[in-house]
């Protein structure tokens, strides 16, 4: 019994360890580190279409990988960044940018979360103000007839 576990326990060492002989490193996608980190940087500000809550740098969905792999050819084509990125959003709206801009599509976007937390520090204060003019014995827990 306890050699077939300990022969169990092999085959799964051997096997988990078969991946990393086979691992090989990625390569550079680019010749020209250069190149390679603008096209990250623009990647890092993209939104991916399909995760939607990564940018397609960090993404691994084919949409990603493929426009990644567009971002590079303008890139190598002499695009700006800026001419990148109106390009993307001209094709895909401006929830591809990571970073929207402000205008009124997406002022929710940008006034929102500020507006949510002064409502609820509003309400708290509300709620504080009121239970500090109610008396004391409003706050005893009630007595329960219980017959154990």
């Amino acid at each position: 019994m306890a050699n077939r576990f300990l022969q169990t326990i092999l085959a799964f060492v051997a096997a988990c360890s078969m991946g990393a002989a086979w691992a090989n490193e990625a390569a550079p996608a680019s010749a020209d580190p250069a190149l390679e980190a603008r096209m990250m940087a623009i990647s890092s500000e993209l939104r991916c279409l399909v995760c939607q809550n990564q940018t397609i740098a960090d993404s691994h969905a084919e949409l990603a990988v493929d426009l990644r792999a567009q971002v590079r050819e303008m890139l190598q084509a002499g695009k700006t960044d800026a001419q990148i990125t109106d390009y993307m959003t001209a094709r895909y709206g401006d929830f591809v940018l990571y970073r929207p801009p402000f205008k009124a599509l997406t002022a929710l976007l940008w006034i929102g979360p500020g507006a949510m937390v002064l409502i609820g520090l509003g309400a708290l204060f509300v709620v504080l103000r009121r239970r500090s003019r109610m008396a004391a014995d409003q706050f005893e827990p009630e007595e329960s007839d219980s017959t154990t």
